[in-house]
């Protein structure tokens, strides 16, 4: 049987929306496998490299080690892959607004390698991204395999990033309201159930694999007290705050790497050396830094110390507090250094680590100051605050740590937490990290109907190239012949080298068309006027509604850099390409 046999099959046996039930559970399965077989490749690399090879030389290792993951991760994109696998939730939003949700095929597997690379050599970032990126990926081709639709598309997307979370962190809810709130899939009936028989198989399978019902067991938590709740508010405005840090941060850190630094073999050995010498005076930085969250989970903060350089200062509360602040700023540098330098990886494991020592320090700070505040609540809570703030994602935040943990009963403090931080950030950034490049080019799909719509319009969908094209020298005798066989009452004035000089507008010469005497005493030149305002070829559908709504114009001519003339935008035409554009990504 041949590949039109079985798609001619399944349209005849199965109906589409069964169709689409049966892919969103291949879609979990598949995500699920692939966040276990990068789970285990990054502890296969960590054990043979870290436990055997540098079997007493740990500090060597430090150095060392970071170096030779991004290295590898970097050939391995560079010469195998050759295309950019790094910022995996920006590529998917990018494909969602601007691809037709069409990601590339290698996406379902490069990711997965490079990453282990990177961390199972001690890079400091986050294997969550690049597994979502391989479940969008899995969901796009399954679905552009079996030639759905767009709107089809865009939801296997959300099918395979939905069970990329629930896959990797055994969180079902979080990989629901991920895709809901980070990549903008809109809430209908059509969506929920596919979005939850993927997440929700992809935890099955996974529980499955490592019986274990939650990523982080806690030994011990309290309940939630009222009497807590202005240190929860204090801890939500630090959270906010400390995100801002986060996202600014590491935009221009990265940004730094990707514009100074343009040689491969450079970028490696600065990035790696840079991450190389943190780790060494730093080994929370190592790798993704769970070991951290759960000691610090569970009362052990002071082991974080033990290898230090720092040690030697004194294992007491001061010291352990000053140490954790260093890291705390440096996560950053280590986690940009990382990603710059040529390593594959996300950041949501650094946002949680960043978080839990947020918590702990608040939570340390205040009980140093004379209080009985349990800091196991606050890590946990510290964790949802700063997802929170850097992703834009309140309930995922919320969501995420109370499956992480299983301290669901600790709602209310995740809850007061994540919506704080999430305000706070907003008074300085309007959008997450993942999202702020698209946002500044006009390229970001969001729950705002209107701006999502027009986000999936390109200009050159409603450019006319069919206007006749009038030069400045015509005499306005042979213009009434041209304006007697088209049915335009606008025409582009262009000179020799193809440069819009003006427009003319029918409507301003009717009172000289039927003068025969003025027939050749004005010329095109003297009778055209300045367009109210110029496009440029490359602006977003969004920006060039705001150019029409401000000048009140319903023709504009489009130009490239060098002002030549391409074509006319009319206000009828993209109301037009809005309805249909509406209509597809609408349900039935």
């Amino acid at each position: 049987m041949t590949y039109s046999d079985c798609l001619a099959w399944c349209e005849k046996h199965i109906s589409a929306k069964n169709l689409i039930l049966l892919l969103s559970l291949i879609v979990g399965i598949l995500s699920a496998v692939s966040a276990i077989v990068l789970k285990e490749l990054i502890h296969l690399i960590k054990y043979l490299m870290a436990y055997q090879l540098a079997s007493g030389h740990s500090h060597i290792w430090y150095l060392l080690g970071p170096m030779i993951g991004i290295a590898l991760a970097s050939l391995f994109v560079h010469y195998v892959v050759k295309d950019d696998i790094s910022h995996g939730i920006t590529k998917i939003l990018y494909a969602i607004s601007q691809r037709k949700s069409i990601i590339k095929l290698h996406n379902t597997w490069s990711s997965v390698i490079g990453s282990a690379l990177t961390i199972g050599f001690g890079g400091s970032v986050g294997a969550e991204a690049p597994i979502v990126l391989t479940g969008a990926a899995i969901g796009s081709n399954l679905a552009k395999a079996f030639r759905l639709d767009q709107k089809t598309m865009m939801l296997m997307i959300g099918c395979g990033a939905a069970g990329a979370i629930g896959g990797i962190f055994q969180a079902p809810i979080a990989g629901f309201v991920f895709t809901l709130e980070v990549l903008m899939m809109d809430l209908t009936m059509a969506n929920v159930a596919p979005l939850l028989i993927s997440s929700v198989t992809a935890t099955v399978i996974s529980f499955i694999y490592t019986h274990q019902t939650s990523m982080f067991s806690l030994l011990s938590i309290e309940p939630f007290s009222l009497r807590r709740i202005p240190y929860y508010l204090i801890l939500g405005i630090v959270c906010g705050l400390v995100s801002l840090y986060f996202t600014r941060g590491m935009n221009r850190l990265e940004g730094f790497f990707k514009k100074h630094i343009r040689s491969i073999g450079v970028k490696i050995i600065v990035g790696g050396s840079i991450l190389g010498v943190l780790i060494f005076f730093f080994p929370p930085l190592y790798g993704e830094g769970y070991d951290v969250i759960y000691a610090l989970m569970n009362g052990q903060a002071m082991s974080t110390l033990a290898d230090s350089p720092f040690a030697r200062l004194g294992m007491t509360s001061w010291v352990l507090l000053g140490y954790l602040c260093m890291v705390l700023l440096l996560k950053i540098v280590a986690s940009a250094a990382t990603n710059g330098g040529g390593g594959v990886g996300g950041i949501f494991a650094p946002s949680l680590f960043m978080g839990a020592v947020v918590g702990f320090l608040v939570a340390h700070l205040l009980n140093v100051a004379g209080l009985a505040l349990p800091e196991s609540n606050f890590v946990l809570a510290g964790m949802a605050g700063l997802m929170s703030g850097v992703m834009h994602a309140p309930l995922t935040g919320i969501f995420l740590i109370a499956e992480l943990t299983g301290g669901y009963h600790l709602f209310m403090p995740l809850m007061i937490v994540s919506v704080v931080s999430y305000l706070v950030i907003l008074l300085f950034e309007p959008h997450s990290l993942y999202a702020m490049r698209l946002a500044q080019k006009g390229e970001l799909l969001t729950h705002n109907k209107d701006r999502s719509v027009l986000t999936l319009m390109h200009l050159d969908q409603v450019l006319e190239t069919d206007l006749v094209v009038l030069p400045p020298s015509m005499m306005l005798g042979k213009l009434i012949k041209v304006i007697a066989a088209e049915r335009r009452n606008i025409f582009p004035v262009v000179d020799e080298k193809g440069r819009l000089m003006g427009v003319l507008l029918l409507d301003e010469i009717r009172n000289i068309m039927f003068q025969p005497r003025l027939y050749k005493r004005f010329t095109v030149e003297d009778l055209m006027t300045s367009p109210p305002a110029l496009l440029s070829s490359d602006m977003s559908m969004e920006k060039v509604m705001e150019v029409f709504e401000d000048t009140g114009a319903w023709n504009l001519p489009v130009v490239d850099s060098n002002k030549k003339y391409l074509g006319m935008v009319s206000k009828s035409k993209i109301f037009n390409s809005y309805r249909d554009v509406l209509v597809r990504l609408s349900d039935e």
